[in-house]
């Protein structure tokens, strides 16, 4: 099995559980945070709507600057039915780029820097798996506890929730 395939294999569970997460934030709450430093429920939900596109930039592009990009905007989403859109072309793009990536495409080096400055670099398969994924996954897991704090379902993921059964055990459906 080449690395694309298994990357897609995990990237579409993951994503189909991601997208279970997304739909149940509600469009009367997105000013809500659990406490003062915390990011509002709306902007987490919007950053898990728009981080599929690192995964396109982890392997279409050799790298990212961050100084010259400048701190995240965040989006002006005015319902989850927005969200959700965008959540989904930006899962289409990401899935597309690791379809087409080739073996040695994934073994290319990808660098973050700060201007002149390398924080680091390292193959494209990898900054996907941590950069990307791994972070993205991160922030699922803190909108479901927003989602419990809020006294709202949180789905099965991996495994049953207090409030649903399945996860891992319940086939997630696929789209391509």
């Amino acid at each position: 099995m080449k690395t694309n395939d298994r990357m897609l294999e995990e990237y579409d569970v993951e994503m189909a559980y991601t997208r279970k997460a997304l739909e149940r934030v509600p469009d009367d709450r997105f000013d809500w945070k659990p406490q003062e430093k915390s990011m509002p429920l709306g902007r987490l939900a919007s950053f898990l709507a728009v981080i599929p596109t690192w995964g396109v930039d982890s392997i279409a592009r050799d790298g990212f600057d961050a100084l010259a990009a400048g701190p995240p905007q965040p989006s002006e989403i005015r319902s989850n039915a927005e969200r959700l859109a965008l959540f989904d072309r930006n899962v289409a793009a990401t899935r597309a780029a690791i379809a087409a990536a080739k073996e040695e495409d994934l073994e290319r080096p990808w660098t973050l820097r700060a201007g002149p400055q390398v924080i680091f670099t390292k193959p494209r398969w990898l900054v996907y798996r941590t950069y990307f994924l791994n972070h993205a996954i991160h922030h699922r897991g803190q909108l479901t506890v927003y989602l419990r704090l809020l006294r709202i379902p949180v789905p099965a993921i991996y495994n049953d929730s207090a409030d649903e059964k399945g996860g891992m055990f319940v086939q997630v459906p696929v789209t391509h």
